[in-house]
């Protein structure tokens, strides 16, 4: 899969998709070309939830979504609600819940080959965020600190 341009962000890369449970750890993940759009990904990220645990019944999803990726949820048994924005808030403000996959996001982003888009094939890219979601899991079970990329 080639790096392409996504037009909204005017950014080259891909675009790394996320489902998490409600710890921050990640069930499953998608890696697209940037000019994708978030539908697919959805998609695609509904599809492998579905395949690996029969125990999701809820979904909380970003706005960028529509009710495509809804529908696609019913059909695989998996309830989607969109968390949408409070039009009277400004700025930054966390949406219930959907902070947790923002929170992992950043704590992926720790990680020194998932801080550039280094992978040349998408399964790579895969791999190594799973890499990262295990020294996660490891650290939060021994309570042991691990070197990261801005440590000296």
């Amino acid at each position: 899969m080639p790096r392409c341009r996504d037009a909204a962000k005017r950014v080259p890369g891909r675009k790394r998709c996320l489902a998490v449970d409600v710890l921050g750890l990640v069930v499953a993940v998608v890696v697209l070309a940037a000019s994708a759009h978030e539908n697919t990904a959805g998609i695609a990220l509904l599809d492998q939830v579905a395949g690996q645990s029969r125990s999701v019944k809820k979904a909380l999803v970003d706005q960028g979504l529509t009710k495509k990726v809804v529908e696609h949820g019913k059909n695989v048994g998996i309830d989607v609600e969109i968390v949408e924005r409070n039009s009277d808030d400004k700025g930054f403000v966390p949406q219930a819940k959907r902070w947790i996959v923002e929170q992992t996001y950043g704590i992926l982003i720790l990680h020194r080959r998932l801080a550039r888009d280094y992978e040349t094939h998408p399964h790579r890219s895969e791999a190594i965020i799973r890499l990262a979601m295990i020294d996660l899991i490891s650290r939060r079970l021994t309570r042991e600190s691990t070197l990261n990329w801005r440590d000296t």
